[in-house]
């Protein structure tokens, strides 16, 4: 083929028209001067799948319907999520709240009580004013002359028995003329002589049938006063009881009104009637021992502790107050820790011990979000020691139990305060990643029991003429809410411009809130510090440029080591085997492009591609599969009929780090090709894209910011109106490059060139005609095709005439020409090369 031909056939491929390379807003789309004139705007844009979602999940009240919320960080996920159950919350009426009181019969086991919105933390008040007055009230009772007038005649009564008792055995002595003597020691009998007791020198001059007599007269009494003297404590006993009976009903009169004043007040809740029925009892059987200390108690901590008893021990532990809220609870929780999810017992020190009772239980999420909604987010209810589990457990048993972790795994060895678990109706929406759901119903069977309904958000949306004037009135709001400028048509414009660029597509809009949000507060800074009433454009322009300048410090020494020949990247000339391709690294607020040198060399073999990445360790699975492919598009297309008697090595030159991706194989291809045919590669040309198996170009990823990688690189070393980038047909629609880019290419000094197959691109790398072929199968003469089918067929005659003495071929000229030593400038890898991202 002649060299005019070669040319023609390139030639055959247009480049891109600068309207093809980036999408502008229309001003027409927008009939507004500034964003202040739209009042009526949504806080959403796009999400309609989602908010349908939502809702359906809201209304279903059967167990198992709680929600996960799936999209990306930053697409607004928390900001609709609350606001819509916010406003559900409002128009719902199940605030009730909940109170622990002491469990007087087993302390261990403290009492769940229910009351309407408010009224808990009115008997919280009633029941502290009760304590404070109680001391006081039974002081008084004890006080009282009716008391003591009761009690003295108890123990009057109680003497008068004894004394009498006394005095009727001394009397039946003294008729048989025996003493009864009160001693220091106690009670004696003696014999009497007259009125007199006997002495005892008197008593041994008797006759002893009379000592006898007077001694068995003295045992039998002896045995009667000992049956007297255990028959008083039986007597002093009773006698106590009597006393307690009339303490008890003086508690009565003296505390009776209290209880029954709040009886009153709590008529319509039966459990708290039976709360101070069992106060009462407890007053009336312990009461009595608050006289010794008739201060108020002011401390939690003393309600029970160190075996002493407190009139704590009435306080009500209001464990969650609704009083001050509208409608359902709706709770955010943060920290879902797992005492955070479902409470905890606090400890204090008392006496060099840690000691607890039902005052110090604290509530978790669940109790106060019971009868409403929680929300969480799932990443962090995963990360934290049981808390997932204990989520589960909740929500499938429908309470919420109050435990430690050691007594979840049975670690503890004290006697644990259980109180008694609160019945639980919640509605939880988890907010997560994708990959998070779907691992969650992948491993664990619980999940899709609990959470029945997925709610996805959109990662962008149709950039068509309807979403693009929702889209400038979602800017609007994002504004208004952040209390920003309004802002001009042509900065919303940008604004939505630039959407379209995060989205990587100028056919969608990126639904990503939140950096929408942060370029309108950014640009509304520079608006204010350049005295506007409106963002305008040159504001948005501005914010752009700051937020790359802050982050493309990697991007400015690739580019650093590139133009000093530190990596060696040519932008004009011809080479052959080599070829500009280009990678992208992603920092996640920014990313970016820079060319690449892939190299490729071939010799007799069995058919091997070499992947050096592959073997190195540094290739991914994505772009080993990518090498593989084009080795089979090789086979197929020059040695389906003969044996394929090749071995190639294709490399990224001067790459240190992970290697990732197949939008490298069409560039490894064309290297591999220009190899083969022996056709030096424009090295003005860079290219980007994916090979199947047929030759034919597929879309890749990042095509802005490789196609301007590139273009910076020859922009710096000086455009001259050969340079360009390759890239897939498909991609075309994804383009919204930079103005500066657009500029240069309306201006004939750069070019881009789509390509469908791998025909296109070789012709356009090397400007010689690739072929086509006839109905022998047959390609012309010269072209790419006809010179690789050509070596291929030699290196098989070859690889047959020799057999296994493959070095013969060496002794031919060698396949890859000769490329002049570049000094690196750098004895090893530069640190920024380390980290490699996808191709």
């Amino acid at each position: 083929m002649s060299a005019n031909s070669a040319t023609s056939a390139s030639a055959a491929i247009s480049p891109l028209q600068p309207s093809q390379l980036l999408r502008r807003c229309d001003p027409e789309l927008l009939p507004f001067t500034t964003t202040a004139e739209l009042t009526e705007c949504a806080d959403t844009v796009g999400q309609g799948r989602a908010i349908g979602a939502l809702n359906f999940g809201v209304d279903m009240r059967r167990p198992g319907y709680n929600l996960f919320i799936l999209g990306n960080p930053g697409s607004g996920r928390h900001t609709l999520v609350r606001k819509l159950l916010e406003a559900r919350a409002r128009a719902e009426d199940t605030l009730v709240d909940w109170c622990y009181v002491n469990n007087f019969a087993e302390p261990s086991l403290p009492r769940l009580l229910r009351l309407p919105a408010g009224r808990g933390n009115a008997l919280k008040q009633d029941m502290q004013k009760f304590i404070t007055e109680l001391p006081q009230a039974i002081v008084a009772g004890f006080e009282t002359e009716e008391f003591h007038n009761r009690v003295e005649a108890i123990r009057q009564e109680l003497k008068d028995k004894e004394r009498e008792a006394l005095s009727e055995l001394g009397q039946s002595a003294s008729e048989n003329k025996i003493a009864l003597l009160r001693t220091p020691n106690g009670f004696v009998f003696a014999p009497m002589k007259g009125d007199e007791a006997m002495e005892p020198d008197e008593f041994d001059r008797l006759p002893d049938d009379e000592k006898q007599r007077i001694g068995k007269l003295i045992s039998e009494y002896g045995e009667r006063m000992g049956k007297l003297m255990h028959q008083f404590p039986r007597w002093r006993r009773e006698n106590q009881e009597r006393v307690k009976t009339v303490g008890q009903d003086t508690m009565r009169l003296a505390v009776g009104h209290l209880i029954e004043e709040l009886k009153e007040r709590y008529a319509d809740i039966p459990e708290v009637l039976d709360f101070l029925e069992q106060v009462m009892a407890d007053v009336v059987e312990v009461g009595e021992a608050f006289r010794e200390q008739p201060k108020p108690d002011g401390d939690p901590g003393d309600t029970v502790m160190g075996g002493t008893l407190s009139v704590g021990r009435y306080r009500v532990n209001l464990l969650v107050d609704n009083s001050a809220t509208e409608g359902a609870p709706v709770v955010f929780e943060d920290n879902p820790m797992y005492p955070n999810l479902v409470g905890r017992i606090d400890h204090i020190a008392h006496m060099g011990m840690l000691t607890t009772n039902f005052t110090l239980i604290k509530p978790g999420a669940l109790h106060r979000a019971n009868g409403g909604y929680l929300v969480l987010d799932a990443l962090k209810v995963l990360l934290q020691p049981y808390a997932w589990e204990g989520l589960k457990r909740a929500l499938r048993s429908g309470q919420i139990r109050i435990e430690s972790l050691g007594q979840v795994f049975g670690f503890g060895s004290t006697v644990a305060m259980e109180p008694e678990p609160a019945p639980l109706s919640v509605k939880v929406v988890l907010i997560g990643e994708r990959r998070l759901y779907y691992l969650l119903r992948h491993y664990d069977p619980d999940f899709s029991e609990l959470f029945k309904i997925a709610a996805d958000f959109e990662n962008e949306l149709p950039r068509d003429d309807e979403h693009t004037r929702h889209y400038a009135c979602f800017i609007a709001t994002l504004a208004r809410e952040a209390q920003a400028l309004p802002l001009e048509r042509a900065a919303v414009a940008r604004l939505i411009e630039h959407a379209a660029r995060l989205a990587d597509d100028a056919e969608k809009l990126s639904a990503d809130r939140r950096r929408i949000a942060d370029l309108v507060h950014e640009a509304d800074h520079y608006a204010r510090s350049a005295g506007r009433q409106a963002i305008a454009l040159a504001d948005v322009e501005a914010a752009l440029k700051a937020q790359i300048v802050r982050a493309d410090r990697l991007r400015g020494t690739v580019h650093e080591h590139i133009l000093r020949d530190n990596l060696l990247i040519a932008v004009a000339g011809s080479q052959v085997g080599q070829v500009n391709g280009l990678a992208v690294i992603d920092l996640g607020d920014f990313r970016f492009a820079h060319p690449v040198r892939i190299t490729a060399t071939a010799r007799i073999g069995e058919g091997k591609v070499v992947d050096i990445e592959r073997e190195s360790e540094l290739g991914g699975a994505i772009h080993s599969k990518g090498v593989m492919i084009l080795a089979s598009f090789l086979g197929a297309r020059y040695a389906s009929e003969r044996p394929l008697s090749l071995a190639a090595s294709l490399v990224f030159e001067q790459s240190y780090g992970p290697v990732e991706g197949d939008s490298a194989s069409l560039a490894e291809l064309c290297a591999l090709l220009s190899v083969l045919a022996g056709v030096g590669i424009r090295q003005s040309l860079a290219m980007t894209g994916s090979v199947n198996q047929l030759g034919r170009v597929q879309a890749i990823g990042g095509v802005n910011e490789k196609i301007e990688g590139f273009f910076d690189i020859c922009a710096a070393r000086g455009l001259s109106g050969d340079q360009g980038v390759l890239i897939p047909a498909a991609n075309v629609k994804h383009l919204m490059l930079r103005e500066d880019v657009v500029a240069a290419c309306s201006a004939g000094r750069f070019h881009i060139h789509a390509v469908e197959d791998v025909d296109q691109a070789i012709e356009l790398l090397t400007g010689v005609a690739a072929g086509q072929p006839d109905e022998n199968g047959e390609f012309p003469a010269g072209s790419i095709n006809r010179r690789v089918g050509d070596r291929l067929a030699r290196l098989a005659s070859l690889r047959k005439d020799f057999g296994s003495e493959p070095a013969r071929e060496s002794a031919a000229p060698p396949a890859t020409a000769s490329v002049p030593a570049e000094p690196t400038g750098v004895g090893a890898a530069p640190d920024f090369l380390r980290p490699r991202a996808g191709l």
